[in-house]
């Protein structure tokens, strides 16, 4: 049986391969899949790929696209959710900070330079007419219990971070949530590192064909919010909302969408040139 590593973030978007994975469906195709949670998001999981500790990443799009153009030997293989993330925009409850304008010139809280916390909080600051030059700063606090630490004693003002995740620390007074900051494109795609793909198509190919499986008539499992209610913590209202306005993708990246998110990643000066499609995705023709 052949093992195989695979990361993301430990959140309600990744429900169906705790699904998948419960139910043994890689085993049943001779694959021994290895999930591992990444409480620090996309940069985390793009050292991951780039060390060779994971070989498939369910990971942000702008996280990913980022790194690839930076050196990262990976390629993007499929969309995987195909709607916005969105992003809280918090402080910290007793903060002073009430308005998204308060917290200009003030220290943004990020998992770690390159991840989806620190690329969105340009882009939350370009949606505002922020002088990005002057107006942002970053304090590195790793992963989310970091920002409840950081936030809590005044390390940093303000985190972005996706609402539901957080909404538990809303409901509970430890953040309080001022405003939000949606993606401009499909928030989650899956990466996968060049060798692997060149060594194990097939095997990629089975993985790809049975998590689309289960996501293609995901919300359609019966009990669904309950299940997510009840593992993340959440109230079943706002896992409802959740998945009222997610919707999942089987199919790769288009042009289109990857030509938009670098076009806003270099007008924003975090990457340095326009990658080509070609460099940046592979087609597996499922």
């Amino acid at each position: 049986m052949k093992t195989i590593n695979i990361g993301g973030v430990p959140e309600h978007f990744n429900l169906a391969w705790y699904l998948t994975l419960k139910n043994g469906e890689y085993k049943e195709e001779n694959i021994n899949l290895r999930w591992k949670d990444y409480y620090g998001g996309t940069g985390a999981m793009c050292k991951a790929l780039r060390d060779g500790d994971i070989d498939i990443a369910v990971i942000l799009t702008e996280g990913i696209t980022k790194d690839i153009i930076a050196g990262n030997p990976s390629r993007i293989v499929q969309t995987f959710v195909d709607t916005p993330l969105h992003w809280g925009i918090h402080v910290a409850h007793k903060s002073n900070y009430k308005t998204i304008e308060d917290l200009k010139g003030t220290k943004a809280a990020i998992s770690r330079y390159g991840s989806g916390s620190h690329l969105m909080t340009y882009i939350n600051a370009q949606d505002n007419n922020w002088d990005l030059d002057n107006d942002l700063n970053f304090g590195v606090i790793k992963n989310l219990d970091g920002a409840v630490e950081g936030l809590t004693n005044g390390v940093a003002d303000y985190f972005l971070w996706e609402k539901y995740t957080t909404k538990p620390l809303v409901d509970n007074n430890t953040f309080r949530r001022i405003g939000d900051c949606p993606s401009p494109w499909p928030c989650f795609v899956i990466a996968v590192r060049e060798d692997f793909i060149k060594n194990n198509e097939d095997d990629l190919k089975t993985i790809l064909k049975i998590i689309n499986n289960t996501t293609n008539d995901f919300k359609d499992i019966p009990n669904i919010d309950q299940t997510i209610a009840n593992r993340y913590e959440q109230k079943i209202e706002d896992v409802q909302e959740w998945l009222s306005m997610t919707e999942w993708s089987q199919e790769n990246i288009s042009k289109t969408t990857l030509m938009n998110v670098q076009k806003q990643l270099f007008a924003l000066n975090i990457i340095p040139e326009i990658a080509t499609f070609k460099r940046l995705t592979h087609n597996l023709n499922l």
